[in-house]
């Protein structure tokens, strides 16, 4: 049986790198705005202090209401998008979850495969498609 400490040991072992990660991730936002605070000649004009929107000039009011149906598609489009992150921890691990004994050599040994793995994520396909199919019917993806 392990110790506590070994168990907390064994645990910072595993985060190690994503906290490597993480160190990098902030060591690299704060290097990029350090030297773009250095290296940047402030020359304010009018041109430049107007408001930049997709290469064209700005119309109407910021302020302005926009139609439901935008915040349907968006908040659509986000459910799906991270919907589909969830493929990405089950792709990792197809074979484990697609063998019924443990991997040998990273194969599953003849005979030992199963539809486990498989079965799962087209379960998931299926939910995601009935959710699909239904916001569809309702009319949300229509932009009229």
């Amino acid at each position: 049986m392990k110790s506590f400490t070994s168990n907390y040991l064994d645990m910072d072992r595993n985060y190690f790198p994503v906290l490597i990660l993480l160190g990098f991730v902030a060591a690299n936002a704060v290097l990029m705005l350090a030297l773009s605070h250095f290296t940047l000649r402030a020359h304010p004009t009018p041109v430049k202090q107007v408001a930049y929107e997709s290469g064209i000039p700005p119309l109407g009011d910021a302020r302005e209401r926009f139609s439901v149906k935008f915040y349907m598609v968006a908040m659509l489009f986000i459910v799906f998008d991270i919907e589909t992150v969830f493929m990405i921890p089950w792709a990792v691990y197809y074979r484990q979850l697609s063998c019924a004994v443990p991997l040998v050599n990273g194969a599953c040994p003849a005979a030992q495969v199963q539809f486990f793995g498989l079965g799962e994520m087209l379960v998931f396909m299926l939910i995601l498609l009935v959710g699909y199919l239904y916001v569809w019917k309702k009319g949300a993806l229509q932009w009229d």
